[in-house]
């Protein structure tokens, strides 16, 4: 069974407001460490940029109440951070642009080596929590807190239409809340079953009108939102519906086997605990995997089998790690009792190397192989000094 890293530990805490009071003092992570997910700022906004191999990109913030264009949130993944897509984890490169998204933020743990700029002011449009323990769109939103949207009422005209539907959310909580007018058109993907369809093929099947209106008696659906040209005014577009529990568990399926293929052939990242020296360069390293991945992935963890270990920065990217990574061998896999910090797996690997490596320090991020995963060079964009390094430094982001 597919193991949720945002388990029963999230629907367990107090719920986070995306409009940040005055004297809210933000929180500034320690370097090395998992901080507490209740220090963390929640917003939502719409995904306009993205640098998938730094893991880093853009979101233009929707804020209650405001009715102005701010500057774009800018913001980057702390290397522990949990992407999450149709309720399996994800990359930033799976989610398309212009795909609202909700998260979790805290300030730049070090402030000169920030990926993004750093935001000094009180402009609540950019706020300064820019570093992101958790992003994550509608539906996986909805399936972490067991909530599903209720369809109302269905009104087409045309090649377009209208969903009235509506969505709890508890005072301060997350996501959207009450009820929407959300467009539909040619452009929306709906998802039945194994089917995807389109407007047209609802019309034919008489399932929704060609023309008017039609209730819907608060059907379960989930939606997957979008921009709409009046998105100051909190309108939205759907991109995807799904109309059954059936078609979300296929895409969530789906986007697990994409999160599958992308870590078995980049590596499970970690964090360093502890090295302890041999006496001829050898060592026992000690690290925590990293949380919010399939379960599967954790299982091919196993204790007195050949692995290998490369040094990486912390934007997840590595240099060459099929050729500079250690070979070594796994001594030993513990799994803390109770639940971990959160962008913890609580999984600890005692893994033995004949030499240690500049990386292999405390507090430093590492990729692992298990040698049952594929040993083989990532694309060379994503390496560390590729021929292409094309995002240096947060200069591209503007002042």
């Amino acid at each position: 069974m597919m193991r949720f890293a945002l388990s029963l530990f999230l629907l367990l805490l107090p719920s986070i407001g995306y409009v940040v009071a005055a004297d809210d003092a933000p929180f500034r992570p320690d370097p090395g460490k998992f901080p507490p997910l209740g220090e963390a700022k929640s917003y939502r906004g719409e995904l306009v940029f993205v640098d998938h191999v730094n893991r880093r990109g853009s979101l233009r913030l929707h804020v209650d109440g405001q009715y102005l264009e701010g500057r774009l949130h800018h913001f980057a993944m702390l290397p522990y951070g949990m992407i999450r897509y149709r309720g399996a984890p994800a990359e930033l490169r799976d989610i398309p642009l212009g795909t609202v998204l909700y998260g979790r933020f805290y300030l730049p743990p070090d402030p000169k080596t920030s990926a993004v700029p750093v935001v000094t002011g009180n402009d609540v449009t950019q706020p300064r929590e820019n570093h992101a323990i958790l992003l994550e769109d509608g539906p996986s939103l909805c399936l972490r807190e067991g909530k599903a949207w209720k369809l109302t009422e269905v009104e087409i005209n045309g090649g377009e239409g209208l969903l009235v539907a509506s969505l709890d959310r508890k005072e301060g909580g997350e996501g959207l809340g009450g009820e929407h007018k959300l467009t539909i058109d040619a452009s929306t993907r709906i998802w039945r079953g194994r089917e995807l369809l389109g407007l047209a093929d609802l019309i034919a099947d008489g399932t929704w009108p060609a023309t008017g209106k039609k209730s819907m008696d608060g059907q379960a659906v989930q939606l997957g939102l979008t921009w709409h040209p009046r998105y100051l005014y909190q309108q939205f577009h759907v991109a995807d519906l799904w109309l059954d529990e059936a078609a979300m568990k296929v895409a969530t399926e789906r986007q697990r086997g994409q999160h599958l293929r992308h870590i078995r052939l980049r590596w499970m990242p970690a964090r360093v605990d502890t090295v302890a020296h041999g006496k001829f360069g050898d060592a026992t390293i000690t690290a925590t995997l990293f949380g919010g991945m399939d379960e599967s992935l954790y299982a091919d963890f196993k204790p007195e089998s050949g692995a290998q270990m490369a040094a990486a920065e912390d934007t997840l990217r590595t240099w060459w790690p099929d050729h500079d990574g250690m070979d070594g061998r796994i001594l030993s896999v513990e799994r803390a009792d109770g639940e971990p910090e959160f962008g913890s797996s609580g999984i600890r690997v005692r893994f033995q190397v004949p030499l240690v490596l500049e990386g292999f320090r405390p507090g430093r991020t590492v990729r692992i192989r298990p040698h049952s995963w594929p040993s083989v060079k990532p694309p060379v964009e994503e390496l560390v000094g590729g021929f292409e390094d094309r995002w240096p430094s947060p200069d591209i982001f503007g002042k």
